[in-house]
């Protein structure tokens, strides 16, 4: 079975920008990952402060070398992550 994350973000005041280009860095790095399906980030459109992440790899496996790579530690730990107010994950697995 697939592994999926989708994580709910709300960036502080006045780093939603930075938030979006970080974003997109990190989504870009980690769809060059072997075991990542789809990598998808979305923005609300009435609240251009949180951000909506759906990951889609292809197992726990996956997901687990996706959290050991060096940009999702320089990128996602070291970047991101401070300029957030709230993060909330979901992890589920697919059907078929």
């Amino acid at each position: 079975m697939a592994y999926v994350l989708v994580a709910r973000m709300v960036a502080k005041e006045g780093e939603e920008g930075g938030a979006a280009e970080i974003i997109d860095e990190l989504g870009a790095a980690s769809r060059e990952e072997p075991g990542v399906v789809q990598y998808i980030a979305h923005r609300d459109p009435e609240d251009p402060r949180v951000f909506l992440m759906y990951e889609h790899y292809r197992d726990k496996a996956a997901f687990e070398e996706h959290g050991a790579t060096e940009h999702f530690k320089e990128i996602a730990l070291g970047e991101l992550f401070p300029m957030l107010e709230s993060r909330e994950r979901g992890i589920y697995e697919t059907l078929a």
